[in-house]
């Protein structure tokens, strides 16, 4: 099975074009990696992501706070062009951030509002690997405050780093090196 990578992050609000160009970056390393990338699928950076890894030729699921594709576009008013799988959750935005996050291997952090701060938490609560791309604006530029808070255990592993290819590695190593430590998986017995 591959590697599932999510991508999580600003919607809306101010962007810096540099910023987007980074998530688009990490898009292209996600797929150059040849992992599957996660998003919410929403518009913003995770959507700049998505972009990017589907021009390096990545695999790309949603997970849709919709019903159907039609709410999908209308009420959520969110993309799908570039999604390969979208996944309708029929949850509603905050519902459907567990989802997504307990879909994923590994969490990426570029920017971030609310939501994002609420994809962390869920993230660190459930002890995943998460890349943060530093110097992005929002969410991300706090993590470090945010786990001192926090002050808990959770056997999350934390990555920081500003190039998106170097995040992608390190986040891609601490995964290997966590499914060492993973019992073998089960075979079906022979009838």
């Amino acid at each position: 099975m591959k590697v599932q990578i999510g991508v999580m992050g600003s919607a809306g609000g101010r962007m810096r074009k540099d910023t987007r160009q980074r998530a688009r970056e990490v898009g292209r390393a996600i797929a150059e990696h040849d992992c599957v990338l996660v998003t919410g699928a929403c518009p913003g950076l995770p959507y700049d992501a998505v972009c990017g890894c589907k021009e390096a030729g990545g695999l790309t699921a949603g997970i849709s706070p919709a019903l159907d594709l039609h709410e999908h576009i209308t009420r959520y008013k969110s993309p799908y062009e570039e999604f390969d799988v979208m996944v309708y959750t029929g949850d509603g935005l905050m519902g459907r951030e567990v989802t997504g996050i307990r879909s994923c291997d590994i969490v990426i952090l570029i920017g971030g509002r609310s939501g994002t701060l609420g994809e962390f938490a869920i993230a660190y609560d459930e002890g995943k690997v998460i890349g943060v791309l530093s110097e992005t604006g929002g969410i991300a530029d706090h993590v470090d405050e945010l786990i001192e808070i926090i002050n808990k255990k959770t056997g999350a592993i934390l990555v920081f780093e500003p190039d998106p290819r170097t995040l992608m590695a390190k986040v891609v190593r601490a995964h290997e090196g966590r499914e060492g430590q993973l019992p073998p998986r089960l075979t079906r017995p022979e009838v």
